[in-house]
């Protein structure tokens, strides 16, 4: 040991280290912002008059969660605007938009989302309904999914957007039977409203961003990859907010950054990415990253699929989805990206986006050979069975977001009956792509899902929520608890760059966060009500409950 006293120390255990080489201890010493010795007694010699011990009591020490995919800013400024999150009735819906309109007199528009399509018939509510709650102000409000946007008849009007207005070619306008805006738009389609919602001024981002950074501290989580950094819909670019918080100081967690990829742009914005990539990576964000978003969702029929999606009545319809980008062109792109030294970062979430990415991933090894730039797929709602050991052939990464993998109204009513039965028993393969050794790592994509890893811990070992009274979910793909929490530490660091990270072992930076129980030692139906009771991020205390 060294004659140097540590900082802080863990002890008291149990300590889950995440690490093959000592995978439990009982002791964690930190000096500064490094892990300098992880074991059982023989740490206690490093403590000293000025360490600070915390007795763990039985209480599991485990790396910082990190989140492979997830967008703070924007969740940060929705949490200050209407709030639908979690709302599963139209009523109770429809209420809350009212009274925060009410509430807010000097908005020019109402602006905020997370609306659930379950609480609608068929998912797409109308403009007429939202009219009842907001008739003298536009509204603009975004799906819990952020795929489409829920609009009155004022906002269609001040956008032009009237019957003889014709689909983007990467979206739609939903419509009434006499072919007018029915008050939801999908994908591209968002945009035909979005670019007259009055701006987010920089200041308001950057409170979204510390207001996020709060709860997701709160979460454990030390680490993320914000999984688009530049304009998107009603998105203000989240990147000027990260630039100024890590230059002021205010960026406590590391975070990489996903550069969008303008999909109606062509290839000569690799410079301007280029240029991006060098403005947007200072202190604690690295911008190293270019998201590329190849299909849309499953349960407005986007997700991009190798066979048509089902009528109401069961039979095959003329729509497989939506690949926004030729899979030719996607080669190319991905190819000139990883040899710019960026990583990909795909948005895929049907069988043939998924395909579409691993074949462009295969492209870029061809031409440029194994660049190690750990490119990865995030969503994979519907993998097909070839197509899984290629994960692992290519060195492509499986982001997963575990708590989509369950029994509930949007997937029981919207997704599975317009899959079909073979594809449906195809989702969310998270057990198939850890026999076939492919590299996971876990995300929320919060505002979309709660941001809480612990409930996607639940879910993956579960394929279950907690007290649902739902049948599991494809019981077959549960993986067990071990490698949940690999997936979303040491597994979410390796895509993050964060190699210094993931795992409690010497040499590693103390990125940590301390539960109020050994989930390892209950019941695995008792993962989800374990809390995070403090994190620390290099060794500084970050977060710290009231019990703690």
């Amino acid at each position: 040991m060294s004659e140097r006293h540590a900082d802080l120390v863990f002890t008291g255990g149990p300590v889950h280290t995440v690490d093959a080489t000592r995978p439990f201890a009982t002791s964690v010493a930190v000096r500064g912002e490094w892990i300098v010795a992880v074991g059982h007694d023989e740490v206690h010699e490093l403590i000293g008059p000025g360490t600070e011990v915390v007795d763990l009591s039985g209480r599991l020490l485990i790396p910082g969660f990190q989140d492979a995919h997830v967008h703070p800013v924007g969740a940060g400024v929705e949490l200050g605007q209407c709030d639908l999150g979690g709302i599963v009735d139209a009523g109770e819906c429809l209420a809350r938009i009212r009274s925060w309109a009410d509430a807010h007199p000097d908005r020019a528009w109402i602006t905020g989302g997370g609306w659930s399509m379950e609480a609608f018939p068929g998912g797409t509510p109308s403009r007429r309904l939202l009219d009842t709650a907001v008739p003298d102000r536009p509204v603009y409000l975004v799906n819990r999914d952020h795929h489409g946007a829920w609009v009155n008849s004022l906002a269609l009007e001040k956008a032009g957007v009237t019957r003889r207005t014709p689909d983007p070619a990467d979206g739609r306008i939903e419509r009434d039977s006499d072919g007018a805006p029915s008050g939801v738009l999908q994908e591209g389609a968002m945009a035909l409203v979005a670019r007259h919602v009055p701006p987010i001024t920089l200041d308001e981002q950057l409170a979204g961003l510390l207001r996020a950074q709060e709860v997701l501290h709160a979460h454990g989580i030390t680490a993320w990859q914000d999984a688009l950094l530049g304009e998107h819909a009603s998105t203000a670019d989240p990147a000027p907010a990260y630039r100024r918080a890590a230059l002021d100081g205010l960026l406590t967690a590391r975070v990489r950054g996903a550069l969008w990829w303008d999909r109606e742009a062509g290839m000569e914005q690799v410079e301007r990415l280029l240029e991006r990539r060098e403005t947007f990576t200072v202190g604690r964000i690295e911008a190293g990253t270019v998201k590329i978003m190849q299909d849309g969702i499953a349960e407005n029929g986007t997700a991009a699929l190798l066979g048509p999606y089902l009528t109401p009545c069961g039979c095959a319809s003329g729509n497989t989805g939506v690949s926004f980008i030729e899979p030719d062109q996607l080669a190319l792109i991905v190819t000139r990206l990883d040899r710019e030294g960026f990583q990909a970062h795909f948005h895929a979430l049907g069988d043939r986006a998924v395909r579409e990415a691993l074949d462009a991933i295969e492209a870029a090894i061809g031409v440029n050979g194994h660049r190690g730039n750990r490119h990865h797929l995030a969503h994979l709602q519907v993998v097909d069975e070839t197509d899984v050991p290629r994960f692992r052939k290519l060195g492509a990464t499986a982001n997963i977001q575990a708590l989509w993998a369950t029994h509930e109204p949007q997937m029981d009513e919207l997704t599975i009956p317009f899959l079909g039965p073979e594809r449906a028993v195809r989702q969310y393969p998270f057990a198939d792509l850890v026999r076939s050794g492919a590299i996971q790592a876990a995300g929320s994509d919060w505002p979309v899902s709660s941001p809480d890893p612990l409930a996607a811990l639940h879910n993956a070992v579960n394929r279950q929520e907690p007290d649902s009274g739902r049948p599991v979910f494809l019981p077959e793909q549960r993986i067990t608890l071990d490698a949940a929490l690999r997936a979303y530490t040491a597994g979410s660091a390796y895509v993050n760059h964060l190699d210094d990270t993931g795992v409690i072992a010497p040499g590693r930076l103390a990125d940590l966060a301390l539960l109020d129980r050994d989930v390892f030692s209950r019941p695995v139906e008792e993962i989800a009500s374990a809390q995070v009771m403090q994190t620390f991020v290099g060794g500084q205390r970050v977060h710290a409950s009231d019990e703690a």
